[in-house]
Formats: C-alpha cells, sequence, structure tokens
C-alpha cells in the first residue's frame, strides 16, 4: 500500500509540474502576443523618450549645438527663436574641421540665411569631440561674457542627452532652457521604419549610457525651474 501510495504521489507530482509549466508557457506567449499588438504604441514612447522641449524664456544667448543636419533644422529653429525676441543673439557652436575651417563657419552662413544678422552670431570655434566636450566650451564662453540665462538648441533626438550633460557640465547657477528643432531624419513617431531613424535611437541609447556613467560623480549645477527665470528677468530689468 506505501509503494502504491509513494508512486501515486510522485504521478500527481508529475501532473502539476506539467500543467504548471504549461500555465507558464501560456502566460508566456499571451505576453508575447500583448507586445506584439502595442508594439507600434511602445515603439513611439520609446522614441518620444529621448525628446525634451522646454518653453522659451528670455536668455543672454541662444546656443545652437553643432553638427547640424543636412537641412540645417537647428539653425532653422534657432533663427526662430532670435526673431522671436527670446535673445539678442545666437551662439554658433561648432567643431574645427581643419585649421582653416570649422562647423561654426558653416552654423553662420545658415543663420545668416534664415534671417539672423551677421552682427547677432557669437561663432563659437572649438575642438569638442562629444556633447560632453562642448558643454565646457559653451560655460567657459557664457563665463567669459557674464551670461547667466541660456536657451540651448540642439535636434528633437538629442534634446535628453543634451540636458543631463548641460545641466552637470555648464557653469553653476546658469539658468537652462533646451528647445528641441524637428529633425528631417528621426520622427519618434516612426522612427523605427527608418534605417537612419534606427541608427540615431540606438546612438541616443549608448550615448546617454555614456554619459551617465562619466558624469556620474557630477551633480546638477543649473538654475532649475521658471522662478529662477523670473528672477532673472527681474534682475536684468
Amino acid at each position: 500500500m506505501t509503494g502504491g501510495g509513494n508512486r501515486c504521489g510522485t504521478r500527481t507530482g508529475q501532473r502539476g509540474g506539467i500543467f504548471s509549466r504549461l500555465l507558464g508557457l501560456m502566460f508566456l506567449i499571451g505576453l508575447l502576443a500583448l507586445v506584439y499588438f502595442v508594439r507600434h504604441p511602445l515603439l513611439r514612447l520609446a522614441g518620444g523618450f529621448w525628446v525634451v522641449d522646454e518653453s522659451p524664456a528670455p536668455a543672454d544667448a541662444i546656443v545652437m549645438l553643432g553638427d547640424d543636419n543636412y537641412d540645417g533644422d537647428r539653425a532653422t529653429r534657432a533663427a526662430e527663436l532670435f526673431k522671436a525676441g527670446w535673445a539678442p543673439r545666437v551662439v554658433a557652436s561648432g567643431r574645427y574641421l581643419r585649421p582653416y575651417a570649422s562647423v561654426a563657419e558653416l552654423e553662420e552662413h545658415d543663420l545668416t540665411d534664415r534671417g539672423v544678422p551677421k552682427t547677432g552670431v557669437v561663432r563659437l570655434e572649438h575642438r569638442a569631440q562629444d556633447t560632453r566636450e562642448e558643454a565646457v566650451e559653451i560655460g567657459q564662453l557664457a563665463s567669459s561674457r557674464g551670461w547667466k540665462r541660456l536657451i540651448v538648441v540642439t535636434s528633437n533626438y538629442h534634446t535628453r542627452r543634451t540636458r543631463y550633460i548641460c545641466e552637470r557640465s555648464l557653469p553653476s547657477g546658469i539658468t537652462l532652457r533646451v528647445v528641441a528643432a524637428r529633425d528631417s531624419e528621426y520622427d519618434p513617431n516612426d522612427w523605427w521604419h527608418h534605417r537612419q531613424g534606427i541608427k540615431i535611437f540606438t546612438h541616443e541609447f549608448a550615448g546617454m549610457g555614456v554619459a551617465m556613467w562619466e558624469l556620474r560623480h557630477s551633480g546638477v549645477q543649473t538654475a532649475e525651474g521658471s522662478l529662477a527665470w523670473l528672477a532673472g528677468v527681474v534682475g536684468v530689468a
């Protein structure tokens, strides 16, 4: 009787194990089916995660980050902000391509083509190799000019990483606004349909990881919130 009872218990345990594994498999299949059916909203959410587009406010300078795309979308947005009166000047930030030529020169040309007078463009030429190094160059320029409020313009997909880096790399007390420029090569709503969109998305994913690692010991230094902007405006007035 004891032997028969053990065999019965063993068979019951085996059936229970098979049933549990079957339930687990069915749950996994259901989860994968759910992800498949909601993949587009999830991909749109992921694509939009990189985009930070803050409302502009009066500033000492609009800073256009280097390496604009072929269509000059960053220059277009920076020129719009300048002509709307948000700042009296635009900084064309760009790395040297040769000892005698720089990205900043091309940006200056794009800005003047879009209605910014040459006297309203400050060319910032440097040897920065990435956004973090560029932010340091911008911070040095801001300190030398006594600027306390900056609007930074960059491509939509680049804004979250830019804000993260600039908050930790610009001089303490600077008030920052990051404004997105639409980008003809990256649409957050359908980036996965295009090779260039996929490349940009994965580049930002990796770039954000590198930035977080490199700045892991750095805290936020820039002033935050609309009250800081209001205080700056009142102070200037």
